[in-house]
Formats: C-alpha cells, sequence, structure tokens
C-alpha cells in the first residue's frame, strides 16, 4: 500500500489495527479477561473500529474521485 505525506496518521496500519481487533475478540471470547479489563478492551476495539472506519470512508472517496476523473475524460 502507498503511503502518503499527508496521511495524518504516520506508521498508522489498517491490517495491523483488525489483527489487534480480532485478538482482543479472541481474549474475550476466550473469558481470558475480567470484567473491567473486557469493558476496557471492548473500548479499545470499538475505537479501533471507527479507525477503520474512517480510513475506509477516505479511500473509497478518493477511489470515487479517480473513477469520476476517469469517466469525465
Amino acid at each position: 500500500m502507498v503511503k502518503r505525506k499527508d496521511d495524518s496518521r504516520a506508521g498508522w496500519s489498517y491490517e495491523e489495527k483488525v489483527r489487534e481487533i480480532e485478538a482482543i475478540i479472541a481474549r474475550i471470547e476466550a473469558g481470558e479477561l475480567d470484567l473491567e479489563q473486557v469493558f476496557e478492551q471492548f473500548c479499545t476495539a470499538v475505537e479501533s473500529l471507527r479507525q477503520c472506519e474512517s480510513f475506509l470512508q477516505q479511500r473509497q472517496q478518493q477511489v470515487n474521485l479517480l473513477i469520476e476523473t476517469l469517466t469525465d475524460d
């Protein structure tokens, strides 16, 4: 994947966030965490999901713009 200088998430990786979310879900499902840890990890996962959603929305806008420029020619 190409990284851009204007990306405000330097060092941020969609794939890594997905792995982190999957690991949190696995720990919760396995019963490895006490209730307070479940809540904290759930909050972390929700924030990561929001970041992923924002990333995907931005990329979708870029794709739509590229497609629009192709169809305008």
